[in-house]
C-alpha cells in the first residue's frame, strides 16, 4: 500500500503510467470503446468513470506542455456536445498545461490514434462519445 495514491489507480496502471515517456499517449475508453482490439497495452478500470480516473491519475501525471491541445476527443454528431466534456475541461484545467483547447478527431482518426497510444484504459463510462486521449509531459 502506498500513501497519497488513489485506490482507483491499480498497481498495473501505476506501473504503466511510470513506464510512459514524454509524448506517449494514454486513451481512456468509455464502455462502448473497442479497447481490447485497439490497445497495445490494455488496463482495465471496470466500474469507474473516465472523470474518476482522471481525478485519480492527474496528481501523478504531467500533461504535455509541448503541444497545442490538452486532450483529444472523438467528434460528436449530435446537436450538443456530451456533458462529460465540460467536466474534462474543468478537471484537466486545474493542472499545469491542462487549460488548452481540445483536439477533436473524426471517429476513424481517433481510432487510429488510439491504436498508436502507449496504453488504453477500459472504463465503465456510460456517457457516449466520452473517449479521451491525453499526452504525457515531463516532470518540471
Amino acid at each position: 500500500m502506498l500513501k497519497g495514491i488513489s485506490p482507483l489507480v491499480s498497481p498495473e496502471l501505476l506501473k504503466t503510467l511510470s513506464e510512459m515517456g514524454h509524448g506517449d499517449e494514454i486513451v481512456f475508453g468509455d464502455s462502448n470503446f473497442p479497447a481490447a482490439s485497439h490497445a497495445q497495452r490494455l488496463v482495465r478500470a471496470d466500474g469507474h468513470s473516465i472523470t474518476a480516473m482522471l481525478e485519480a491519475i492527474l496528481p501523478l501525471f504531467p500533461l504535455d506542455y509541448a503541444v497545442d491541445f490538452t486532450a483529444a476527443l472523438m467528434v460528436y454528431r449530435g446537436d450538443t456536445e456530451p456533458k462529460v466534456w465540460s467536466r474534462y475541461k474543468e478537471i484537466l484545467g486545474a493542472y499545469p498545461d491542462g487549460n488548452k483547447e481540445f483536439l477533436t478527431l473524426q471517429k476513424p482518426d481517433f481510432y487510429e490514434r488510439a491504436k498508436k497510444a502507449y496504453c488504453v484504459v477500459a472504463t465503465s463510462e456510460s456517457e457516449g462519445f466520452a473517449n479521451l486521449i491525453i499526452r504525457k509531459g515531463v516532470v518540471r
